[in-house]
């Protein structure tokens, strides 16, 4: 049974204790007999314990550092939303594909942020400025944000937040199955609520640290249960032996879990497997023993409009892909909308 995550460090930036969810933390992990220390800054964070790199990257993916979040401007998030909204940074998983790897580099350590009530006065505003169209937010650009929520309830707040807006829409997606607490949430059917699933294959080879598929299907059936609109993102889609076996079991899983009126609001997302150069690096290093398969010579190279291309599945292999998952999802969830395949 994979327990919620429980910090081995934690840090508190400056005033972070001037807020109540700063104080409610604090408490909290006090009480719980935490390691709990002080910083500056999350920049300032030297020093973990550990013998070598591989052991301070461990340590680091499970420091949680509590802090403010200074800038309140968001980041577009295309294609799942129009902004991502920054509760937390860092993730407490160890996928071994994941993009976090590069982009958080050498602090790979979890972050929330106790200003929440300025973080959903500034959505607000975002709102405002688009009404009366519709604004999507997106939670979980820069983390897992579920699998922090059990200790800050910060998503627990923004979706009740979100429930009474006229104009917004509240997006996220996880690996793990820690969601109790969010059942009870007064959503009013304003949140998606979407799972990370993949072929069996795939989570136990690449995923540790996250919750095992049968854990994600139950937990997507309670939250159905609860009337939350629900998604799922297959990703990455990967090519292994018997690999349309394990997407094929796994669609059936989840049809077998979900209540029937369920699928009639479903969403699903295609990403195939993908790698950069710098990723790869990144990858090696942290995870030595890995068995992703990263061999440029075995893919096609695309150009990404940062100028960081990408290596992906070859043309023919692509086309397998899209075809098998397509009839898949066709079968077990007809009315199910794909809103993107990449």
């Amino acid at each position: 049974m994979m327990r919620p995550f429980k910090p081995q460090l934690v840090y508190f930036e400056p005033n972070a204790l001037d807020y109540p969810l700063g104080e409610t933390l604090y408490d909290r992990f006090k009480e719980m007999g935490l390691d709990i220390r002080y910083t500056t800054s999350h920049n300032q964070i030297r020093n973990l314990p550990g013998e070598n790199d591989f052991q301070k990257y461990r340590v680091a993916k499970s420091t949680l550092v509590v802090g403010i979040r200074k800038t309140l401007k968001f980041d577009t998030s295309k294609p799942s939303a129009e902004y991502a909204i920054p509760f937390a940074t860092g993730c407490m998983g160890h996928c071994h594909y994941c993009y976090l790897q590069t982009t958080m580099g050498s602090k790979p350590y979890i972050r929330t942020y106790v200003n929440v009530d300025e973080i959903l006065d500034a959505a607000d505003k975002y709102m405002e400025e688009r009404s009366p169209e519709i604004t999507r937010f997106e939670a979980s650009c820069t983390s897992d944000i579920v699998g922090i929520d059990h200790l800050t309830h910060s998503l627990k707040r923004a979706i009740e937040h979100f429930g009474k807006s006229e104009h917004g829409k509240l997006r996220f997606v996880t690996k793990f199955h820690h969601v109790d607490h969010l059942l009870d949430a007064e959503h009013n059917g304003k949140t998606r609520f979407r799972f990370s699933v993949n072929a069996d294959y795939v989570i136990k080879n690449f995923e540790p640290g996250t919750s095992p598929l049968a854990k994600r299907i139950e937990a997507a059936g309670k939250v159905a249960r609860a009337g939350y609109p629900l998604g799922f993102i297959v990703a990455p889609i990967y090519l292994h032996e018997g690999w349309q076996d394990g997407y094929y079991h796994m669609f059936e899983r989840l049809h077998d879990e979900l209540p029937e009126d369920a699928k009639k609001d479903i969403t699903f997302e295609f990403i195939q497997h993908r790698f950069t150069k710098p990723a790869k690096k990144v990858i090696q290093k942290n995870y030595p023993m890995t068995k992703l398969e990263l061999d440029e010579e075995k893919r096609r190279y695309k150009w990404g409009k940062y100028g960081i291309g990408k290596y992906i599945y070859q043309k023919d292999e692509q086309e397998e892909i899209q075809k098998s998952l397509y009839a898949y999802m066709e079968k077990f969830f007809p009315n199910a909308k794909l809103e993107y395949f990449t």
